[in-house]
C-alpha cells in the first residue's frame, strides 16, 4: 500500500508544481545569507580585526574567506552583492509562477544560462576555498547548497517543458529518468562536495568524531 501511495505521488509529480516553492524558499536563503555576508564585508573593510558571526574556529571562518582576493573577485565589490543582486529576481519568479504568471522560453534560457554561471561559480569557489584558503564560510556553503539545488531543479523544469531539447526518444528517457531520481541526483551531488570537505579538514575535524 505504501508503495502504491508513493508511486501514484510520483506520478502526479511535476516540476512545474514544486519549482516555484524552491525557488521562493531558496531565494529567500540565499538572500539572507547573502545580506549577511554583504554586512560582514562592509565591517571587515572598515576594521579588518573585526569578528564576522560565523567564525566559529580555524576552519569555519568567514573572515579569512572574506579578506581572501578570491572573496572580492570583480574588484573591490565584495562576491556577496552577486546574491544581493540575483536572489529577488528567484524570488520574484517563483511567487509570479504561483500568482499564474508563465515565462517565455527565452526567460527560462536566461535563467538556465544564469544558473549555469553560478554553478560554475560555486564550484570554483568550493575549490578556492578548500584547496587554496584552507577555510569555510557557513554562509557561504549554504548559498552554494541553494544555488545548486535551484539550478538542478530550473533545469528539470526546462527539460519538462522541452526548453531544452533532445531527440524525441531521449526526452522522454531523460524526463522519465531526472523526475524519479531527481532527490536522488542532487544528495548524491551534495553529498560528495560534503565528503571532499571532510576528507580535506580530516585533520581538524577528526579529533572530533
Amino acid at each position: 500500500m505504501k508503495k502504491l501511495f508513493w508511486n501514484e505521488i510520483e506520478n502526479k509529480l511535476t516540476f512545474e508544481k514544486v519549482l516555484p516553492y524552491i525557488l521562493i524558499v531558496g531565494g529567500i536563503i540565499g538572500l539572507v545569507c547573502s545580506i549577511i555576508l554583504t554586512y560582514d564585508g562592509f565591517k571587515l573593510a572598515q576594521n579588518p580585526h573585526y569578528q564576522p558571526s560565523c567564525n566559529l574556529n580555524p576552519i569555519l571562518s568567514c573572515g579569512d574567506v572574506a579578506l581572501s582576493s578570491q572573496g572580492t573577485l570583480f574588484g573591490n565589490l565584495p562576491n556577496s552583492w552577486m546574491g544581493v543582486a540575483a536572489f529577488p529576481v528567484l524570488i520574484t519568479t517563483g511567487v509570479a509562477m504561483l500568482a499564474g504568471g508563465r515565462f517565455k522560453k527565452w526567460y527560462w534560457l536566461g535563467l538556465e544560462g544564469g544558473g549555469i554561471l553560478g554553478i560554475a561559480f560555486v564550484h570554483w569557489l568550493f575549490f578556492e576555498s578548500v584547496y587554496r584558503i584552507h577555510a569555510l564560510c557557513p554562509y557561504c556553503m549554504v548559498v552554494w547548497a541553494v544555488t545548486i539545488t535551484v539550478f538542478w531543479y530550473i533545469t528539470l523544469y526546462n527539460l519538462e517543458k522541452g526548453h531544452i531539447k533532445f531527440s524525441h526518444n531521449e526526452q522522454h528517457v531523460v524526463a522519465r529518468f531526472a523526475q524519479k531520481h531527481h532527490l536522488d541526483i542532487l544528495v548524491f551531488w551534495l553529498v560528495v562536495i560534503a565528503a571532499l570537505i571532510l576528507k580535506h579538514f580530516w585533520y581538524y575535524y577528526g579529533h572530533y568524531l
